[in-house]
């Protein structure tokens, strides 16, 4: 992201920038698809590599279980936030069809309709007409207007197969990584699971930071929310763990 204060806000707004920047929107970020794909990648392995270690289960377990979780949660979450990207898109495009279709059906009441969203806005009088003839005048834009200004619905943000990639990339990536020691078999399980504590720690930290970074906020501030949210998670998970282990008189491995 530019800093704000090393950008030229002159050229930026000159007619072919903006021109360029209506025509070409930037659409949403993929930014968000892969914070949600790493944070619960983290959270989806290190809860199994602390539930197994509160359980007192074996090293094995671990690997099995953060594999499996690995590769079918991954899965599971890249076709969900495909879905939902689709559904959101299909959305847009049932919402278009059916301006199209009242404005067809009722122009008189689409075209008060557009009278009421800038009287709101505070126009009036003479000025007032004429926007309104100028939006009515022009079946896209009118439609366009209803979209944006009476449903608040983008047609550029819904991109399914970018979400999901993304979702899925950054769930096998991410949380991949605290599984590291045990599939190196770095030594003894507390061993191994002290480098995955840290693994993961350093992982929520890194994406947290990365977001700040991105989203021009406070890195720190933003890797330590995440690092929070993470550790909540395995503390969740280590408890259960201990509590089914102490329940059912579960030895260590």
């Amino acid at each position: 992201m530019i800093s704000r204060t090393n950008r030229d806000l002159a050229k930026e707004h000159r007619p072919g920038r903006i021109r360029d920047r209506l025509e070409r929107p930037r659409g949403e970020s993929p930014l968000g698809d892969f914070m949600r794909g790493g944070v619960d990648g983290v959270i989806t392995t290190f809860a199994v590599v602390a539930g197994s270690a509160g359980g007192g289960l074996a090293a094995t377990t671990v690997i099995i279980l953060g594999l499996a979780n690995l590769v079918a949660d991954g899965f599971s979450m890249g076709v969900s936030n495909y879905l939902g990207t689709r559904s959101r898109q299909q959305e847009v495009a049932q919402a278009r069809a059916d301006e199209n279709w009242q404005l067809e059906a009722n122009p008189e009441g689409e075209r008060q309709e557009i009278r009421e969203i800038f009287a709101r806005k505070g126009l009036e009088g003479e000025a007032l007409d004429q926007i309104v003839e100028v939006i009515t005048s022009d079946k896209r834009v009118w439609v366009d207007t209803m979209m944006a200004e009476e449903l608040k619905l983008s047609e550029i943000s819904a991109r399914p197969l970018r979400a999901a990639l993304y979702t899925l990339v950054a769930f096998v990536l991410c949380g991949f990584v605290p599984l590291l020691p045990f599939v190196a078999g770095t030594g003894a399980f507390d061993r191994m699971f002290a480098i995955s504590t840290g693994l993961a720690a350093a992982t929520f930290f890194a994406l947290g930071i990365g977001k700040g970074v991105v989203l021009g906020a406070s890195p720190l501030r933003s890797g330590l929310q995440t690092l929070l949210i993470g550790s909540v998670a395995a503390v969740l998970a280590y408890a259960v763990g201990v509590g089914l282990r102490t329940l059912f008189g579960i030895s260590s491995a």
